[in-house]
Protein backbone atom coordinates (compact mmCIF):
# COMPACT_ATOMS: atom_id res chain seq x y z
CA UNK A 1 0.00 0.00 0.00
CA UNK A 2 1.43 3.68 -1.20
CA UNK A 3 0.30 5.98 1.91
CA UNK A 4 -0.11 9.68 0.23
CA UNK A 5 -0.16 13.23 1.57
CA UNK A 6 -2.14 15.68 -0.50
CA UNK A 7 -0.91 18.95 -0.24
CA UNK A 8 -2.53 22.47 -1.63
CA UNK A 9 -4.31 25.23 -0.39
CA UNK A 10 -7.47 24.59 -2.76
CA UNK A 11 -10.20 22.44 -1.45
CA UNK A 12 -11.58 21.40 -5.01
CA UNK A 13 -8.47 20.33 -5.86
CA UNK A 14 -7.48 18.29 -2.45
CA UNK A 15 -10.78 16.68 -3.05
CA UNK A 16 -10.03 15.68 -7.12
CA UNK A 17 -6.45 14.16 -6.46
CA UNK A 18 -8.24 12.54 -3.44
CA UNK A 19 -10.85 10.94 -5.48
CA UNK A 20 -8.53 10.08 -8.18
CA UNK A 21 -6.28 8.45 -6.56
CA UNK A 22 -8.51 6.60 -3.89
CA UNK A 23 -9.60 5.17 -7.60
CA UNK A 24 -6.43 2.36 -7.22
CA UNK A 25 -6.29 -0.16 -4.64
CA UNK A 26 -2.50 0.02 -3.65
CA UNK A 27 -2.82 3.49 -3.34
CA UNK A 28 -4.23 5.02 0.17
CA UNK A 29 -5.16 8.92 1.15
CA UNK A 30 -3.80 9.19 4.38
CA UNK A 31 -4.27 13.06 4.55
CA UNK A 32 -4.60 16.13 3.26
CA UNK A 33 -2.67 19.25 4.29
CA UNK A 34 -3.72 23.03 3.32
CA UNK A 35 -0.01 24.55 3.56
CA UNK A 36 3.20 23.51 4.00
CA UNK A 37 3.06 24.29 7.75
CA UNK A 38 0.46 21.93 8.09
CA UNK A 39 1.65 19.08 5.76
CA UNK A 40 5.35 19.29 7.95
CA UNK A 41 2.90 18.10 10.81
CA UNK A 42 1.14 15.74 8.70
CA UNK A 43 4.33 13.80 7.94
CA UNK A 44 5.30 13.53 11.14
CA UNK A 45 2.37 12.68 12.61
CA UNK A 46 1.12 10.43 9.42
CA UNK A 47 4.42 9.06 8.32
CA UNK A 48 3.61 9.45 4.29
CA UNK A 49 5.27 7.56 1.62
CA UNK A 50 4.72 10.01 -1.10
CA UNK A 51 3.86 13.39 -1.06
CA UNK A 52 1.33 15.67 -3.94
CA UNK A 53 2.11 19.19 -3.44
CA UNK A 54 1.36 22.41 -5.30
CA UNK A 55 3.58 25.27 -5.70
CA UNK A 56 1.47 28.08 -5.13
CA UNK A 57 0.11 28.18 -1.36
CA UNK A 58 -0.42 30.47 1.26
CA UNK A 59 2.29 31.06 4.06
CA UNK A 60 5.10 29.65 2.26
CA UNK A 61 5.32 28.41 -1.68
CA UNK A 62 5.76 24.57 -2.72
CA UNK A 63 9.66 25.36 -3.91
CA UNK A 64 10.67 26.64 -0.64
CA UNK A 65 9.23 23.94 1.19
CA UNK A 66 10.63 21.53 -1.05
CA UNK A 67 13.77 22.68 -0.34
CA UNK A 68 13.57 22.08 3.34
CA UNK A 69 11.28 18.81 3.15
CA UNK A 70 14.98 17.23 0.77
CA UNK A 71 17.53 18.88 3.42
CA UNK A 72 15.46 17.42 6.22
CA UNK A 73 13.10 14.58 6.04
CA UNK A 74 13.62 13.19 2.14
CA UNK A 75 10.69 11.20 0.85
CA UNK A 76 9.34 11.05 -2.90
CA UNK A 77 7.32 14.05 -3.87
CA UNK A 78 5.26 14.90 -7.10
CA UNK A 79 4.49 18.47 -8.23
CA UNK A 80 0.80 19.12 -9.41
CA UNK A 81 0.52 22.65 -10.29
CA UNK A 82 -1.15 24.80 -12.77
CA UNK A 83 2.70 26.29 -13.13
CA UNK A 84 4.86 23.86 -14.27
CA UNK A 85 5.25 23.24 -17.70
CA UNK A 86 7.42 20.74 -19.77
CA UNK A 87 10.93 22.55 -19.45
CA UNK A 88 9.72 25.35 -17.84
CA UNK A 89 12.12 27.18 -14.97
CA UNK A 90 9.50 26.43 -12.29
CA UNK A 91 9.98 22.27 -13.00
CA UNK A 92 13.74 22.19 -13.77
CA UNK A 93 13.98 23.68 -10.05
CA UNK A 94 11.22 21.80 -8.44
CA UNK A 95 13.46 18.53 -10.04
CA UNK A 96 16.56 19.81 -9.45
CA UNK A 97 15.54 20.10 -5.54
CA UNK A 98 14.22 16.68 -5.68
CA UNK A 99 10.67 15.88 -7.34
CA UNK A 100 10.31 12.92 -8.62
CA UNK A 101 8.12 13.93 -11.47
CA UNK A 102 5.69 17.29 -12.28
CA UNK A 103 2.15 16.81 -13.23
Amino acid sequence: MIRVLVVDDSAVVRKVITEELSRYNDIQIVGTAVDPYAARDKIVELQPDVITLDLEMPRMDGLTFLQKLMSQHPLPVVICSSLVAEKSDTTLRALAYGAVESI
